[in-house]
């Protein structure tokens, strides 16, 4: 395996393609990472100059991600001989055999896509895996864990490790690409997550785990059935997960995620107007978001929040409900995007008109809004650093509220929190005016 995540350029997998000789080289990326779906071109450029130094060496070059799978002609322009479409397991698995078999006919492996006489071809879709126990758990063996947890131990203070536990999402969120896994949602058994983690646990001695699920214990009993084994097993493990407000208004379903380990909890939040979150398809109310933080505040997990300006229909007041809602539930972290175009969606067929060459972003903080709406890309921009700032200032404030109300209880970590409103204020101040002048320039 050629882990792509410490490599400074695509030329690095060279060493690998001369050492091992390998017949195949199969591109296959992280589907359950957002910044996936949204392909960067920096990562796409860096995936199709992989494709031309592999099929270089005279490998069979087959490609199986969300980019490939909503942009297969282009993967296959660049090189790749196969793309695979959706969920790749078995699709790879029955034309690495055939290949080796000798078949040239590939034209009843469903999910696929390929070139046969310079015209491509795509076969019927591969429905996917429902029973996700039957997969072998990851190689973990083949990943160089030392590296990993040097780099946490100096950045972070603790290792931590990333599982899935579920594939696909049932929600209809109009914004939201699902090239790979669809609508349906499938999950492994508590049992077989449970066997998975004491393995990890008893290789690695990992602190922590991200489960990196699009929703994490959907399925009614899941999250109770999970605490109950990890108590059993006796694992102790720190874990942070994404869900979603509607699925944490429960008292009996925060409980057990705080007993089994849960730390952090991100959640869709979005948007504090109702407008908007109905306008998204998201499904939830505003009510919910501050329902299931004050349960997971009371629980010890820590609530935190994706949030999304720009949305089309988006106005002054709906951006001020938000941060009105940011400074009154003060989640532990927050991470703000702006709206972006995936290929496939309702949002994406509403703005196409307004994408002109630029699709994608180039890198994954560039924050740029490629369609016509309310304000230009400039103020997103600028808006983006406001709420942070203005974020950062209403912890300072809450943390020196604190501090005078329990003084005996301050240590050096809630003392500089606190002080530090003395830095934030005026930044806030500075800019809000910047914001400001933006909006009147309009």
């Amino acid at each position: 395996m050629f882990d792509t995540m410490f490599a400074t350029g695509p030329q690095e997998v060279e060493a690998t393609l001369a050492r091992h000789k390998p017949d195949f080289f199969v591109v296959y990326d992280d589907g359950f990472n957002y910044l996936t779906k949204m392909c960067l071109t920096n990562m796409r450029e860096a995936a199709f100059s992989m494709c031309k130094l592999a099929k270089a060496k005279g490998c069979k070059v087959i490609v199986c991600s969300s980019d490939s799978t909503d942009r297969y002609q282009k993967y296959l322009d660049e090189g790749a001989d196969f793309v695979i479409i959706g969920e790749g397991e078995i699709t790879l698995l029955e034309l690495t055999q055939a290949i080796t078999k000798g078949e040239t006919d590939y034209s009843t492996i469903p999910g696929l896509a390929f070139k046969n006489k310079d015209k491509t071809t795509k076969t019927p879709g591969r429905p996917v895996l429902k029973d996700l126990d039957s997969l072998p758990f990851p190689a973990w063996d083949l990943v160089d864990m030392p590296q990993y947890r040097a780099s946490w131990l100096k950045h972070a203070g603790y290792f931590s490790l990333n599982m899935s536990t579920t594939r696909g999402c049932p929600f209809k969120c109009n914004w939201c690409a699902k090239p790979i896994y669809g609508n349906r949602y499938n999950s492994r058994s508590p049992e077989n997550v449970v066997d998975e983690l004491k393995m990890m646990k008893g290789w690695f001695g990992m602190d922590h785990i991200w489960f990196c699920d699009d929703i994490f214990g959907l399925k009614p009993g899941w999250v109770q059935e999970f605490a109950r084994l990890i108590k059993r097993e006796k694992i102790k493990i720190r874990f942070k997960i994404q869900s979603r407000a509607d699925l944490l208004v429960e008292e009996d379903t925060v409980k057990a995620l705080a007993e089994s380990g849960c730390e952090i909890a991100w959640i869709g939040a979005e948007s504090g107007s109702q407008k908007i979150l109905d306008a998204m398809d998201k499904g939830t109310k505003v009510e919910q978001i501050h329902t299931s933080t004050m349960l997971m505040k009371q629980h010890g997990i820590k609530p935190s929040f994706f949030i999304q300006f720009g949305y089309p229909g988006e106005m002054k007041e709906d951006i001020a409900q938000t941060i009105g809602m940011i400074n009154e539930l003060l989640p532990y972290e927050i991470g703000i995007s702006v709206s972006y175009p995936l290929p496939g969606t309702v949002f994406y067929d509403r703005v196409k008109a307004d994408l002109k060459t630029k699709t994608n972003w180039t890198d994954s903080d560039e924050m740029a809004l490629m369609f016509r709406n309310t304000f230009p890309p400039t103020y997103y921009k600028q808006l983006h650093r406001y709420v942070h700032q203005n974020y950062h200032q209403h912890l300072a404030k809450s943390s020196l509220t604190q501090l005078l109300k329990k003084p005996l209880n301050a240590n050096m970590v809630s003392i500089k929190k606190a002080l530090s409103v003395f830095y934030y204020t005026p930044a806030v101040f500075i800019e809000k005016f910047k914001l400001n002048r933006l909006e009147k320039a309009l």
